[in-house]
């Protein structure tokens, strides 16, 4: 049976179908086949990601939240750039449909892209149902992915502007701490001491390189025989500058909270996933570059991640979210700062 002749859903809230299939057939004239139909992807914290068909193919919508939001924090061009720039480089990424800065059609700047069939493993539960070997395999093609972003020259595939790598830690360092002064509402023990900590050890950054920002297993497809990833997803917060703070990120996210249950979940526990040890050895063998002070940049993350959780339990606090769980998120932050603390101990011992 075709869908062709479905009637035109109204659509998710964010997501006008109508004026989308308007705009897609003019500045893409036979692209779409028929009257669209659209659901919204769940998982994104941020932007928000519908699935669109017109019954024949699927694409991939991107677009900031709902409401009043800053155009630094959710911009569609940066997002649209990077994934246009590495399609084609050893990168999986979507390919690009186009990007629409006009706000009369969804009521915000938009970029679609391509559909790529994959799964987001997001706990160490899914991640369990691979079984070890599987598991062992997706996580390391993780890392693999991660030395083919950093061995991408950027001026080659035209994002030699991308970013301001000169200062990127010191500035990453202060920026997150002007985060956790925006989000205050409670005393919170060793944040400052971390933080202060971080700002006087900054390592010495190697060559930069696109930096992904927020490089971890539920950001990115998983599929195929082999459990390859198929795509790299949110690039929200990429840029250009030091790509060991994507790997203190993976890093982080693949050690053991020490909980056993918790509002945000590293892949650890899952069978036969790789140690973080085994992470960095294999980063380091196939990139080349030095990893001695990954204590560092795992610290940074684990701080990071401690600002960001602090950021949703202050929002929480004055009513602001929206859903379940958020109750428990507070408490996690205390755990954040402590496995700060100790990584950089590691690093002052080592």
């Amino acid at each position: 049976m075709s869908h062709a002749s479905a009637a035109p859903s109204a659509g998710p809230r964010g997501l006008d179908l109508e004026r989308l299939r308007g705009h897609l057939d003019a500045a893409r004239p036979g692209l779409v086949a028929g009257a669209l139909r659209g659901r919204l992807i769940e998982g994104g914290r941020s932007n928000l990601t519908y699935e669109v068909t017109d019954g024949v193919s699927r694409w991939v919508v991107r677009r900031p939240p709902l409401g009043h939001v800053l155009a630094t924090a959710h911009d569609m061009r940066r997002e649209h750039r990077v994934i246009a720039a590495l399609h084609g480089t050893a990168v999986p990424v979507p390919g690009t449909v186009l990007l629409c800065e006009d706000e009369s059609v969804l009521g915000a700047p938009f970029y679609v892209m391509d559909h790529v069939d994959g799964v987001p493993y997001r706990t160490a539960g899914e991640l369990a149902a691979l079984g070890p070997e599987r598991t062992r395999r997706a996580v390391l093609g993780l890392v693999d992915t991660l030395v083919e972003l950093h061995a991408v020259d950027p001026q080659a595939v035209g994002l030699g502007d991308f970013g301001r790598p000169e200062g990127f830690l010191d500035r990453q360092v202060r920026r997150w701490g002007k985060q956790l002064a925006a989000s205050r509402g409670r005393e919170l023990a060793g944040i400052d001491e971390l933080h202060g900590a971080l700002g006087r050890a900054l390592p010495a950054s190697p060559a930069p390189t696109v930096v992904h920002g927020d490089f971890r297993l539920d950001n990115v497809l998983i599929g195929g025989p082999d459990d390859t990833i198929r795509a790299v997803l949110d690039w929200e917060m990429s840029t250009l500058g030091d790509p060991l703070t994507d790997l203190g990120l993976l890093v982080m996210y693949s050690s053991d909270l020490g909980l056993a249950e918790s509002a945000v979940s590293t892949t650890s526990g899952a069978p036969g996933h790789p140690t973080p040890a085994e992470l960095i050895e294999r980063y380091a063998a196939r990139s080349g570059r030095d990893t001695g002070a990954i204590a560092w940049y795992t610290a940074f993350a684990w701080f990071k991640l401690a600002v960001i959780l602090e950021g949703i339990h202050y929002r929480y606090t004055l009513g602001q979210t929206v859903g379940a769980g958020f109750d428990r998120i507070g408490e996690l932050v205390p755990v954040f700062i402590e496995h700060g603390l100790t990584t950089l101990q590691d690093l002052r011992k080592g």
